[in-house]
This record gives C-alpha cells, structure tokens and sequence, in this order.
C-alpha cells in the first residue's frame, strides 16, 4: 500500500474518531426527557396553619363556603378529618409537632409556656434573652425547637436559594413556623400592634415595613368593627333567640387589651391573609426556580373577650370569612407561580381548653380548685412525714413541682416523695385522676399512656400530674393573668384531633377516614417536595394515590 493511500486512511479514521468524540460529548451534556405523567419539583409550598380548626365545623358550613376555599381542598384535594396530637396539647406544641414531625418528648416544645422552678414562675418555651426584639421587647429565637422543620428542610433543599416566611398574631407559632432557617417571622405586638420579630431573622419583607410604618393597625383599629359577614338567618343550628340581635365586637382604644382581643378574631385573620398575598406577589415567591415556602398563622377558636358565653355564632362567623381568606390566597397564587406548581395545605389544631363557666341558672355542677390551697396544705403534710421545709416549689398547667434542691439535702427518695404527694392530692375535692412522673415515664398513666409519655418533655415536666373535674375553675394560676378580664380558666375535655387538608398538583381526590399521627404530616408533605424529611420525623409519609 503506497504511503499515499495509507495517509487518506488515517485521515478518514480521524474523522470517524473526532466525530464519535463529538457525538458522545453532546450525549453526555443533553439532559434527558422528562417521562410522561411526571410534574416538575414544586416551586411554592403554603401552609395555612388554624388554631381551633374543626372539621365537624368545615362540614356544618360548607354550603355557606365558596369554591375556592375549603371546598376547593375537600373536593380536589387530600382530606384527613382526624389528625391525632395526643392528650395535654396546645396549639403552640402541636404547630412543632405538624412541622417537626416528632412529639415533644424530642422536638423539645411542650407547650406554649413552661415552668421555672428557681424563679417560681412560668414562662414563654421561646424566650431567649440573648436575642433582641425588632418593634417589641419580647426576646424569643427557635433556639428551643431542638430538631429540624419542614421550613428548614425547604432552605437546605435549594442550598439557602429558597425563601421561607411565616406570619401569625402569636409570637411563637410565627417562630416555630419560621423554623431555624427561615428568613423571617412575624407576629403581632400585643402592646402596640406592631407587626414584630426577632433580631435571630435578618429580613423585614416590605409588605411587613408598609404596614409598621405606613397606615399602621393601632390607627386603623378603632374604626374596625367585627359584625356577621352574613344574614343571620343563614347561620346553621343556631336557636332562634340567636338570630334576633347580631354581634358586634369592636377594640376602641380605651381598652388595655385590644390588640390581644384583636389576635384572636376573624378580622386579625384577615389582616394575616393579605400580608400573606402581599408576600406571595412583592418577593414572587414559587417563580424563582427554587422552592419557597410561606406558612401563615390564623384562629378559628371560640371568642373569648365577648360578653355572652354562648360564641357559637362568632365562631361560624370565623370559618366563613377564613373560607374567604384562603379563597384570596389561592387566587394570588393562580396569579403568581400557579396552582400547578404549588402545594397548600390547611392544617389544624387544637383550641383552648378554657372558656367561660356556664350560667348559674342551668345548674350544671361546679366548683374551684385553687392550686395555691393545694400546694400549702401538701407542704404541710410532707413537713408531718419529713420534717420543716418547702418541699413543694409552685404548680403550672396541671402538673405540682417538688423542691428537688431541699430533696437532695434532705437525702429523701424522689420517687416515694411523689408517690405520697400524689396519694395525699387525689383526695382533694375536684381531683379526678393523679399520675406521678414515674408513672407517666413508664407509660402506666392515663386512657393513653404511650402518647402521654411522648407529649411531655422531661426537662420541663413537673413531678405530679392532677386533673381537674370538667366544669371546675381552676384559680390563682398565671393562667389566670394572661385570659380575658382575668376570668378563671374553665377545664373542659376537649378533643386534640383536627383536620389536615393538602392540595398538591400530582395528588388525587381523596378523603382518609381513619385517624392519622400528627407526628406522619411533616414527612408527607416533604414526600410530595421531593426533598428530605425533617431530622427527627419519626413515622413514614401517608399513602396519597397520585395521579
């Protein structure tokens, strides 16, 4: 073969070569088709967190509801009637539960205060002195919240790109939703009415700014007036002397507590809905590229700084205009990011226990305990057994602290000092049931031992669990302080179920009957993110059929 001949081969083998590199390179760096019946990963994920929700409620009222609000999520959606918290919940521990995925044994909140036995006195789970307030005095971080949120996951998810915003009238359920990584978390000042944070967030987005510096709340709230959204007759269930004299409420400025009122009424949230739209259009939340997460804090509890006792009908009030509320921010995301590439879901949870005694007239039986009498004559008794001393340090939320400082120099047994202060206060009037924190750690107290044991948190639970008869008032408790017109808190067995409702493009319509852990809706709602599950969620996602 002449020299010619085999330079014309090479030279056509070389081309071969180059071209195959080529062909494989663009091969490689081609991202490949998306199959059929897939969605893309959602750009916008709202939670619509409500305090008192009920679907017994949601149910009474739906032909009085629109169709972009509850009904749009029942018919279209995945509804859960019976999310399961567990005894001894308050709202602010069952919003860590719903975002953290685990009870409070391990996410560390309990509840929405907590006692302190060198001080003798309760106080906030979030208080953080070593933080500053931005509008408010008030110091809280997330820094008890010991274990990730479905917020922080979302941030970790897109490497921080992601935004993550909460809203609420509480300062804590804002924090909690906020999570650790959030980039802020607003509440409502209860002095000045401010839209306020903590220096642990850095943003302060502009609808929050237009608000506390422009036409602020504390002008706008003595023209404001809470009265029926609609004709009375339309009400359901009501007596008829109900429907005869329509409510108003009204948080004039001469009174102490109206931005507290103000928190807790329907027009409050109102005001958080449209600080949510503002959000959702001024920072184009779910349109970025990334994931953003918006969580928005609202209350649908019975109305406690009325004069009449019987708040049925502000209660329906409340569910109809929030039913209005979702509807608007549905429609501010088809405007924004799209139904389609977003996930809501309305998430409830338990109301407060309290309420107003009924009228004398109606004869119910009554009585009240008063924890201080109780805690004097119990010291008095274990001074009988072990000589002088305080051996009882103060009484929160149902549980009795003993003096472990005197009970360590007095080199006295913990467990039988709890036994025999547990035997003396079960025969006190008004006492039902005594569980010492023995019994509770060994899963032996209560109709539902296990879920109690996981609904406390050792560092902060006391050493004696009393409760009360239904009907009782309970007296000279900080409870007591912090309610309406220092009326005493009321105890009322009331359930710790809610309904959870989740609208998500890729999900199919369907209702679940059975009762569902509370500790199960954090790593579902991440299953349908695509992105990892909180740290500590301890159950798997539900089994949502998709499409």
């Amino acid at each position: 073969m002449s020299s010619r001949k085999s330079r014309q081969i090479s030279s056509r083998l070389a081309c071969v070569l180059v071209v195959s590199l080529v062909t494989m390179g663009i091969s490689a760096v081609t991202p490949k088709a998306t199959p059929a019946g897939t969605t893309q990963k959602p750009s916008l994920v709202v939670g619509i967190f409500v305090e008192g929700l009920s679907a017994d409620y949601i149910n009474l009222l739906r032909d009085n509801f629109g169709k972009d609000g509850f009904n749009r999520f029942i018919n279209n959606g995945v509804s859960i009637e019976n999310v399961d918290f567990g005894p001894g919940i308050d709202a602010t521990a069952a919003t860590a539960m719903l975002v953290t995925g685990t009870s409070p044994s391990v996410n560390g909140i309990p509840a929405a205060r907590v006692w302190n036995s060198e001080s003798k006195s309760d106080y906030p789970i979030l208080l953080d002195p070593a933080k500053i307030g931005n509008f408010t005095d008030e110091t809280f971080s997330p820094q008890a919240l010991k274990v990730s949120t479905i917020g922080d996951e979302v941030r970790v998810s897109d490497g921080g790109l992601g935004l993550v915003h909460s809203v609420a009238p509480d300062a804590q359920v804002a924090i909690i939703l906020a999570g650790h990584a959030g980039n802020s978390g607003f509440w409502l000042n209860d002095t000045n009415g401010k839209w306020c944070t903590s220096t642990y967030y850095k943003e302060v987005p502009p609808a929050i700014a237009r608000r506390n510096y422009g036409v602020t709340l504390s002008t706008r709230l003595d023209t404001l007036a809470w009265t029926p959204a609609i004709e009375l007759d339309r009400y359901p269930d009501l007596p008829s002397y109900k429907k005869l004299y329509p409510f108003r409420h009204t948080f004039p400025s001469r009174e102490t507590d109206r931005f507290k009122a103000f928190k807790t009424s329907a027009p409050a949230n109102r005001e958080v809905a449209q600080i949510g739209i503002d959000y959702i259009s001024s920072l184009k939340l779910g349109t970025r590229g990334v994931t953003d997460m918006l969580n928005l804090g609202f209350n649908v509890s019975p109305y406690l700084y009325g004069r009449d006792a019987d708040n049925r009908i502000e209660t329906m009030d409340a569910y109809i205009r929030l039913d209005s509320d979702i509807a608007n921010i549905v429609k501010a995301i088809e405007k924004g990011p799209g139904i389609a590439n977003s996930v809501l879901f309305i998430a409830g949870t338990p109301a407060p226990a309290g309420g107003r005694r009924d009228e004398e007239r109606w004869n119910i039986p009554y009585g009240q305990f008063s924890p201080r009498r109780a805690i004097s004559l119990l010291n008095m008794y274990l001074m009988a057994i072990h000589g002088n001393g305080d051996y009882v340090s103060g009484y929160h939320n149902g549980y009795f602290f003993l003096n472990h400082k005197l009970i360590k120099e007095r080199s006295l047994d913990e467990m039988q000092l709890r036994r025999e202060s547990a035997d003396f206060l079960a025969r006190m009037s008004g006492v039902s049931a005594v569980y010492t924190l023995d019994d509770i750690m060994s899963r032996r107290a209560g109709d539902n031992p296990q879920a109690l044991c996981r609904n406390i948190s050792p560092t902060h639970a006391g050493d004696i669990l009393v409760s009360i008869n239904p009907g009782w008032e309970i007296s000279d408790t900080s409870e007591e302080n912090n309610n309406n017109h220092n009326q005493l808190p009321v105890v009322r067995h009331v359930a710790t179920t809610s309904p959870v409702y989740i609208l998500a493009p890729n999900a199919v319509p369907q209702a679940i009957d059975s009762t569902v852990d509370a500790r199960a809706i954090a790593p579902t709602v991440t299953r349908i993110l695509r992105i990892r599950s909180p740290n500590a969620a301890s159950l798997p996602p539900l089994r949502i059929t998709s499409k």
